[in-house]
């Protein structure tokens, strides 16, 4: 069931990530500008969870998952941009770029497409929640976005190995790894191998 909450925490998934790549392609965010926001980010959520901070305290109110709020409030905003800074230090500009849009488009939209319109238990992970219309939806998004950076085959071979990647819930030491990181990083290695050896 798609929530209200959720569907807004998605859309604003969507309008980071957009804006992230912008900021990344015309070089106005650099590594050590996502190190410092990810450090800030790491202090403010240790904070609210003892000291309302206007408006991130709003945010989390309205946007964050109820079972993190006590846990790790931010997490997925700060993983995101673990994620991403990850991405721009491993691969080229236009692969990372490509990653960051198949993040911001492809993970959002297949939370939102499977949770309202899906139906049809993933062929990718038979026991997963996640189910097959949000992956095919999200990879095709996924796509269009990274199209704007890499040719046809990387963009294509990218969003969906990355969309697998995410079904799969991939787990590092018993505790699965956030799609903020997975997603961008599949994505990426995808794109690079196949730019290298096809």
């Amino acid at each position: 069931m798609l929530t209200k909450q959720e569907l807004g925490r998605q859309i604003i998934h969507i309008i980071i990530g957009l804006i992230t790549a912008f900021l990344v392609y015309v070089d106005l965010l650099s590594p050590l500008s996502i190190f410092l926001l990810i450090i800030v980010g790491f202090v403010v959520s240790f904070i609210s969870r003892y000291v309302n901070i206007p408006p991130f305290s709003w945010f989390l109110k309205h946007f964050e998952r109820e079972e993190m709020m006590k846990k790790f409030p931010g997490k997925g905003l700060i993983f995101f941009f673990i994620g991403v800074l990850l991405t721009v230090k491993l691969f080229e500009k236009d692969i990372a770029l490509a990653a960051i849009m198949i993040l911001a488009l492809g993970d959002s939209i297949s939370h939102i497409v499977g949770a309202r319109y899906g139906r049809i238990k993933n062929i990718f992970n038979w026991r997963g929640h996640k189910l097959f219309e949000g992956t095919l939806v999200g990879s095709l998004c996924g796509f269009i976005g990274a199209l704007l950076f890499v040719p046809i085959p990387e963009a294509l071979l990218g969003a969906f190995g990355a969309m697998i990647a995410e079904v799969l819930e991939i787990e590092f030491n018993q505790n699965q790894l956030d799609d903020n990181l997975v997603v961008p990083l599949v994505a990426g290695t995808v794109m690079l191998l196949v730019r290298s050896y096809l």
